[in-house]
């Protein structure tokens, strides 16, 4: 008897839910499935499977040894790919899932020089807003933490960020730089405002005395649910507006963009990376993952955000 595949045909079959579709998964017969099954019940001595007519159900000693399978198996897998992996160089595709704001402003800055690193790599991104993220259908999903993620998930925090205020250098020699608080009410403001929700005062935090918050009612000249469209216009000197630190770190860096009224901030936000529950990550993926935080350190160095997170398992 294959003992390794009558352990992997009797999960499939526990899987699939039945004989038959094991064997059209495993392309093999149903005849095969079957033995092969009953060869393993034969070698341990107990019945895994309850079989009647109707259904099939895991016995009692079925249930404890598929769990321990299910964790033999998944070693074996890592095994074989880790060394398969040392055989290789680095190609293949990495699947990646982005919300918007983030496939724009932080993964598309990078693509060009992962390319020239890694010119066997493809990348095959999805660009959507993310709110119940499929995960194991993609090896990178790029969030923030505000998008619930499962629990059984790999989950590293690239960098702990905040909502800052900030114009266009155009817009405050025009009307002059807020110095306090107060002063926003005679500033124009461009503002998100997510579809179905009413804007509220907008809420400050000072960091530098225990979180103090402060809500200051603010004109709201522009409103938009769509992010980019706001950065666009403040840009061009629309007028204030709060946008994520890491967002906003190179037109910060390079002068397009001035912070105002620091050291307040409007929130706090961390963006994620969140990958499928397995323990192994094709070198690829890592490598990948890699660049998006160092790029993202680069840029995020010196607005006070936090630096990336553990790194997942090798």
């Amino acid at each position: 008897m294959d003992r390794l595949q009558s352990m992997r045909v009797f999960q499939q079959v526990v899987d699939e839910g039945g004989f038959a579709a094991a064997a059209r998964k495993l392309d093999l017969t149903p005849a095969a499935v079957t033995r092969l099954v009953g060869d393993l019940e034969k070698h341990l001595g107990v019945r895994l499977l309850q079989r009647t007519t109707r259904r099939l159900a895991l016995t009692p000693a079925g249930e404890v040894y598929l769990g321990r399978l299910r964790v033999i198996l998944g070693d074996i897998d890592e095994a074989d790919a880790l060394a398969h992996a040392h055989s290789r160089e680095m190609s293949g595709t990495v699947r990646v899932l982005a919300m918007p704001m983030i496939a724009t402003h932080i993964i598309a800055p990078v693509i060009a020089e992962f390319q020239s690193l890694y010119p066997g790599v493809q990348l095959d991104l999805h660009v959507h807003e993310v709110i119940d993220p499929d995960l194991e259908d993609h090896d990178i999903t790029f969030l923030t933490d505000s998008v619930p993620i499962v629990s059984t998930a790999i989950r590293r925090t690239i960098v702990d960020s905040h909502g800052m205020l900030c114009a266009s250098p155009a817009y405050l020699a025009r009307h002059g730089e807020p110095t306090v608080p107060e002063q926003l009410r005679e500033h124009r403001f461009l503002r998100l405002r997510p579809s179905g929700v009413r804007l509220r005062a907008m809420r400050l935090i000072d960091p530098t005395d225990g979180d103090r918050t402060l809500d200051v009612e603010v004109p709201s000249t522009v409103t938009a649910n769509h992010i980019d469209t706001l950065l666009r216009a403040t840009l061009t000197g629309g007028g204030l507006s709060s946008f994520p630190a890491g967002l906003i770190a190179p037109m910060l860096n390079g002068g397009l963009l001035k912070r105002v009224l620091a050291p307040w901030i409007t929130n706090r936000l961390s963006l994620v990376a969140a990958l499928p529950s397995r323990k192994y990550m094709p070198a690829r993926t890592r490598a990948f993952l890699e660049h998006v935080v160092e790029h993202t350190r680069k840029i995020t160095a010196g607005l006070g955000m936090g630096t990336a997170g553990e790194r997942p398992p090798e």
